[in-house]
């Protein structure tokens, strides 16, 4: 876009300007007398007219006609002094009064016949006044506001933020971030629908941030207008909580900060957790009572194992156990030890060894019941200290007696292991007796209007309801009542502070797992000791848009140092190699600030063991990176998601002149999401991936509203497949240079598929310790000890699960060749022969080589063709496959309705594995694989054919062979093959082995 240079306006144009200026104000002025701006919600209209002198005109985007606007400097030497004192109807001192200073132009465009209407609302409330100011703070250089305006600004965002934070301020928060010993950062995690943010509601309002009138319905965090229709959370979101605890129960409470996180449960933004977790280091799991343990539930504790994320569990929604299915207390108990074993199967089947004891167990206090709708939860030790004045015993040994085959006696006051009496009577064991029967009682009293019973516990429990409170019934009693005596706020509080760890316990045994540099180098020393002085280190894990979607702020953990407004850092992308510049950036941070859900508050600086978002260097940070200070710093371990994009769409732009526009949105889109890729094929394509319909549905949705802003085009969705081989090269395959002076010999054969899924979860990786590796791999994967030494590379990106060996005896000039060699796997492993699909699962041994003596003669021209055709010969000798995506799929569907849930699996080659009963329901769980391809419309088919009682949920699960020739003329996977040829743009007709592979 041509942008024609500013000219120093004359004294005669200020003069004009000045006068025009004057005239609008006090036609403003007067609007303000007559209009009553009480009602309409802000102070007046400041209206800025541009009046351009030459005769070209250009149309400017939205986001230009910002940049441009607000850069432009101000004159300080002319200023218009305009004061208006106004008083809210709910305030009755003045909150505004004073001169907002008013700056003329220095430079003026050259451009005619184009007016641009600048309209700023500020002040509308005190909310939407923060949002105003934060929207104008957040931004790059602040737009160029002068100095004295910005002053301004800030000074009044500081006066409001005790009516923004009813229980805190921006203030406090920064106090406590210095106590690291008084800080838990966690996230919230749970299979979708089990009630995450409803219970995260009770924790805000907790916090002062919430009603409690709204708690349980708002669903804060759930900040996307979608979010609210569809009632799922898409995005992580973020928010710093302030509470007083008395830790040490002896009446001083000590001040703490908890930065939570409230994730998605759907599985197809499992990337979403991946991101929470990594600058968390604890988990609240919410599993619903009546459903169980579900796919997703262990896909995200599998998840925080890796992590090294010390989990706590909410069993939530017992109000259906009671009031719903009418379950009595020993039915209730036996489906809570089913929960929390499973749970804890789970933790022991993945947790790491240096991790130690991470089993949840009720009688020390890691696991609450209760319900988050209704805003009451419940512990053992909550009930411990109810009844320790009553059996006058340390609410500690009670404790312990309220979980499991502990029984008390009535007759003789004793406790017993057994549930038979002195006398012969059975027993209730404590948990059903001491807990469940009274909340029992107490919801059946006022669920039948008994209020003479229900008036009776109130006064047992010393609960005073108010006026408005006595009037409830039914439902809405129940929850004012039990919010009340066990509020689940009160309870998840202890929980979380008492058994998730703080940052500087945390770290100790984190940063061997994060941190990719030496142990005992000063960062990873500094990271242990969670040092606020030590130099600076922080993840970035996820980018955040703004209100308006044109930038971002880059939000992470600081694990070492501090970071603060001004700071010149350097940003390392995940491709950067210490002691190389690819990747690295140096940066000065524009501003730091809190994300608090749908809002952000600055903040001077950061200090390690906290959250933190960052602006300014989003234009550098494409998803993730590391921000260091030190000039020797190392990577933070890039992230592992537990789900793929294989669901890819083409899109184009409705009208083929906003394909720019298109092409930028694309950009921020890629930004916006931790996994989804937006490419271009090679026929100008552009192609949306994610890992289901869901996702990539949100995704379209957000290009399209948010990002582009345009109408778009979508094609039905498609599937990423992988190549791979089958057996080993039956020929030793040979390709020789251009210029015929180097031959390079090689043979191809597949990897193991346990290999391949450690690659693809992180486990083994290019970086790490040679000998270490080669010791897994003899170990584990039955490799020689010598070929386990030799790996040069994975691939594709250095990450992949393909792996190219050097296994040549006396070659001379290898090392020089090497990195050429490298340079051609990584090409060859993400474009494959047969489709230019990734590969998977690809071994590739180089030989021998014939090099020339000169160095001239065997460069990276001579050697990167040879050796990509090379490694193609080697795939297309080595039986070559198409790996497909399969789902794991499980439904849940009433046992009388599950043959419609076999008729639509074995329409679309679903494979049934596993048929159970739920305990304690009429339904029944199928888990089945169902390929990725067949998956589109599935949901809405199988509803179909079960009068819609079935509900699947679908993750990610392996990739399959399929089954076939490629190379067969007429098979299906030929078939196959040549139509994603065909849709790539690329030659139909598959390539002839003779293309690749060269003879003497």
């Amino acid at each position: 876009m041509k942008v024609y240079k500013a000219q120093e306006p004359t004294k005669v144009s200020q003069d004009y300007y000045f006068q025009r200026i004057s005239k609008k104000y006090q036609e403003t002025q007067r609007a303000i007398i007559k209009e009553d701006y009480q009602k309409y919600g802000f102070i007046f209209i400041i209206r800025f007219y541009f009046f351009f002198q030459y005769s070209k005109h250009i149309q400017y985007s939205q986001q230009t006609k910002y940049d441009q606007i607000f850069k432009l400097r101000m004159i300080s030497d002319q200023v218009l002094k305009i004061q208006y004192q106004f008083n809210f109807e709910r305030s009755s001192s003045t909150l505004w009064s004073g001169i907002f200073r008013v700056i003329t132009i220095r430079y003026i465009f050259n451009i005619i016949n184009y007016q641009i209407l600048i309209n700023i609302k500020l002040l509308q409330h005190h909310v939407n006044f923060s949002k105003e100011l934060s929207f104008y703070q957040n931004q790059p250089e602040n737009f160029g506001l002068n100095s004295a305006v910005q002053d301004h600004f800030i000074f009044n965002n500081q006066n409001n933020k005790q009516k923004i934070m009813v229980n805190f301020t921006v203030d406090q928060i920064r106090e406590i971030m210095n106590k690291q010993q008084n800080i838990r950062n966690m996230s919230v995690i749970a299979h979708v629908d089990h009630g995450k943010s409803t219970l995260t509601d009770s924790l805000l309002c907790k916090a002062g941030i919430l009603s409690a009138k709204e708690s349980g319905d708002k669903r804060m965090t759930d900040t996307r207008e979608d979010e609210q229709l569809r009632g799922i959370t898409i995005k992580s979101t973020g928010v710093s909580l302030y509470y007083e605890y008395d830790i040490n129960y002896n009446n001083v409470k000590e001040q703490f900060l908890i930065n939570l996180i409230d994730s998605p449960g759907h599985v197809d933004f499992s990337s979403e957790v991946t991101a929470a977790l990594r600058v968390t280091d604890g988990a609240l799991v919410v599993v619903d009572c009546v459903e169980g343990v579900c796919v997703q539930t262990e896909t995200v504790l599998r998840q925080a194992m890796q992590e090294k994320i010390k989990p706590v569990v909410m069993i939530n929604k017992i109000d259906r156990a009671i009031l719903e299915q009418k379950h009595d207390g020993e039915t209730m108990y036996q489906n809570f030890v089913r929960v929390i074993d499973n749970v804890n199967v789970i933790i022991s089947t993945y947790q790491q060894e240096d991790m130690g004891e991470l089993q949840v167990q009720p009688e020390l206090g890691s696991v609450a019941f209760g319900s988050g709708k209704e805003c009451w939860a419940f512990s053992c030790s909550k009930f411990a200290m109810i009844y320790a004045t009553k059996f006058k015993v340390e609410p500690k040994k009670l404790q312990e007696r309220l979980w499991g085959d502990n029984y008390f006696d009535d007759e003789t006051k004793c406790w017993r292991k057994d549930s038979e009496g002195a006398s012969g009577k059975q027993l209730k064991r404590a948990f059903v007796a001491f807990i469940m029967d009274p909340i029992c009682k107490l919801a059946n009293a006022v669920m039948e209007g008994n209020m003479e019973m229900a008036n009776k516990m109130f006064n047992v429990l010393g609960l005073k309801l108010t006026q408005e409170e006595q009037k409830l019934n039914g439902k809405h009693l129940f929850k004012a009542v039990m919010s009340k005596w066990i509020n689940a706020a009160d309870t998840l509080i202890e929980m979380i502070i008492c058994h998730l760890p703080s940052p500087r316990e945390a770290q100790k045994y984190r940063t061997s797992y994060l941190y990719e540099g030496p142990q005992d180098d000063a960062i990873a020393q500094s990271m242990r000791e969670c040092n606020p002085k030590g130099p600076l280190i922080m993840y970035v894990s996820k980018m955040v848009p703004t209100s308006d979607r044109s930038r971002f702020f880059a939000f992470g953990r600081v694990f070492s140092g501090t970071i603060g407004t001004g700071q010149k850092v350097r940003i390392m992308g995940p491709n950067y190699k210490p002691g190389k510049k690819e990747d690295l950036f140096e940066k000065t941070v524009q501003r730091t600030v809190l994300m608090m859900a749908s809002k952000v508050e600055y903040i001077p600086d950061v200090p390690c063991g906290n959250t933190v978002g960052l602006v300014g260097v989003d234009d550098v940070i494409l998803k993730t990176g590391t921000i260091s200070d030190h000039p020797e710093s190392h990577l933070i371990r890039s992230m592992k998601y537990s789900v793929s994009p294989v669901v890819r769409v083409a899109v184009k732009p409705k009208n083929p002149g906003e394909l720019p526009k298109l092409v930028e949105g694309l950009k921020r889109l890629a930004k916006s999401d931790p996994l989804v890729l937006c490419t271009t094929e090679e026929s100008g394509q552009h192609v949306v991936a994610g890992c289901g319909e869901l996702h990539v549905e949100i995704c379209l949705n957000d290009l399209e509203k948010d990002f582009a802003n345009i109408e778009i085009l979508r094609s039905d969705p498609i599937v990423s497949y992988k190549e791979t081989v089958s057996a080993t090269s039956k020929i030793v395959c040979m390709a020789k240079s251009p210029n015929s002076h180097n031959r390079l010999y090689a043979q191809a054969e597949p990897l193991h598929e346990g290999l391949q899924n450690a690659i693809e979860k992180g486990d083994i990786t290019a970086k790490d310790d040679i000998k270490g590796r080669a010791k897994i791999l003899s170990e584990s994967y039955e490799w020689d000890k010598d070929d386990a030494l030799k790996i040069w590379t994975f691939g594709p990106d250095n990450s992949g699960p393909n792996i190219l060996m050097e296994k040549t005896s006396g070659v001379q000039y290898m090392n020089e060749i090497r990195e050429s060699m490298e340079s051609a796997w990584q090409w060859s492993s993400k474009e494959g022969p047969l489709c230019e699909e990734n590969q998977r699962g690809v071994r590739v041994n180089i030989l021998d080589c014939v090099l020339h003596a000169d160095a001239i003669h065997r460069g990276g021209g001579q050697i990167i063709p040879t050796a990509r055709r090379l490694y193609y010969a080697c795939e297309l000798t080595a039986q070559p496959k198409l790996q497909e995506p399969v789902f794991l799929a499980e439904i849940t569907v009433p046992a009388d309705s599950t043959g419609g849930v076999y008729n639509c699996l074995n329409t679309r080659r679903g494979v049934i594995i596993e048929e159970e009963q739920v305990a304690g329901t009429p339904l029944s769980l199928i888990r089945s694989y169902l390929p990725v391809a067949e998956s589109f419309g599935f949901t809405a088919h199988l509803r179909g054919l079960t009068q819609g009682q079935a509900f699947p949920q679908c993750v990610f699960d392996h990739w399959a062979i399929l089954n076939g020739d490629p190379l067969e003329p007429g098979s299906k996977l030929n078939e196959l093959v040549l139509s994603i040829r065909k849709r790539k743009g690329i030659k139909v007709q598959l390539p002839d082995l003779n293309e690749y592979l060269d003879k003497i």
